[in-house]
């Protein structure tokens, strides 16, 4: 299937010229990982003298050194350098998986006019380390093609049942909050024609500055407004789980400093903090250690995965069952900080899986 991808072009201008300057924010985040140009001009298929011309161009845009060079010590960053590749890893953690769902939405359109036409899986799913190494690893398979829209739990269900996807992602917390979770997908499941497919648990928690420099230890310590915090935007599953957790430790969100600022992804609220423009923030643990964070763990959430008893039995989801269960899966989720299979790939009745998560199983 086709593949499209859509990457944002990060163009200076001068209000007093019209003379503009495109910054490559990958060649200069190689050079902050690794400290050498010779691995940002490898990375970036390009000369060294190439990069290094474009730096010296950047430079002398902005009146400003991007890079330092010592001798016999390679390259480094300078402070304005790094802002530029901190907002750079912020944009692509905000806009990446909407990005990813426009380019999705235009490879559907076009798919009749092309003549390979491979089965096409339609996923709707909320956006997660897990999903994504999933649809990396389906797009290694041939004859399938994976149409994946990163929405809400609750988004994903209602698209199930309106017949708008063909395997709809469900995540439900284990402790006491289960019970609103299992309430709020219940009305959306059909026991006699929708069965449920485990997948995988992730810990969920707050990400802080390295060293926890606030000490924060628990979600009240949130509440003395101490911490810059930032949200997760309304239509989220983790911003409703995180409502849902301040109501069971009788918080106000208003007394949380900067509740209403908000972001869309995992990552996005993880380079928030990162950059040093919070303190705080709620998601997975594997967006706070790809960011350096130090990491609180809340709770544990379960993911699954629901689809049509009639799409279950079909060749191309046969195989997706098949990659979830196979050691290549299992040990690329065991390498995700804070994911763990469980019982991948088991494939289960609603009636069963209410039972099992009633029950907390």
């Amino acid at each position: 299937m086709l593949r499209i991808t859509i990457e944002p072009v990060w163009r200076f201008h001068k209000e007093e010229s019209p003379q503009s300057i495109v910054v490559m924010l990958g060649v200069l985040s190689e050079i902050g990982k690794t400290g050498k140009i010779t691995s940002a001009a490898n990375d970036a298929h390009l000369s060294y003298r190439h990069v290094w011309n474009l730096i010296e161009q950047w430079s002398d845009f902005f009146g400003v050194p991007l890079v330092e060079t010592r001798r016999g010590k390679g390259s480094r960053l300078t402070a304005f350098g790094e802002k530029l590749v901190w907002a750079g890893e912020r944009m692509q953690a905000r806009l990446g998986p909407q990005l990813e769902n426009l380019a999705q939405e235009l490879a559907t359109e076009i798919k009749p006019f092309l003549q390979q036409r491979p089965s096409v899986i339609r996923v709707h799913a909320s956006h997660g380390f897990a999903v994504a190494k999933l649809r990396e690893l389906l797009d290694r398979e041939p004859g399938i093609g994976v149409d994946l829209r990163y929405v809400s739990s609750q988004y994903s269900l209602a698209s199930l049942a309106q017949g708008a996807c063909d395997l709809s992602g469900l995540h439900l917390p284990r402790g006491e909050l289960r019970a609103q979770g299992i309430l709020a997908c219940r009305e959306w499941l059909d026991p006699r024609h929708d069965r449920v497919i485990s997948f995988v648990t992730r810990e969920m928690g707050l990400m802080v500055k390295r060293g926890n420099p606030l000490d924060i230890r628990a979600l009240p310590d949130l509440a003395d407004g101490k911490a810059r915090f930032v949200n997760r935007d309304h239509d989220s599953g983790t911003r409703l789980l995180f409502d849902q957790l301040l109501a069971s430790h009788g918080l106000d969100e208003t007394r949380i400093n900067g509740a209403q600022q908000i972001e869309f992804t995992h990552a996005a609220v993880a380079a928030y903090v990162a950059s040093g423009m919070a303190d705080a923030c709620f998601g997975v643990e594997a967006a706070a250690r790809q960011f350096g964070l130090d990491f609180i763990r809340v709770l544990t959430e379960d993911y699954f995965f629901v689809c049509r008893q009639s799409f279950l039995d079909t060749e191309p989801m046969r195989r997706v069952i098949e990659l979830m269960k196979g050691r290549e899966f299992h040990e690329a989720i065991a390498a995700l900080p804070g994911y763990q299979p469980a019982e991948t790939g088991s494939v289960h009745t609603v009636r069963e899986f209410l039972d099992r998560v009633d029950t907390g199983a």
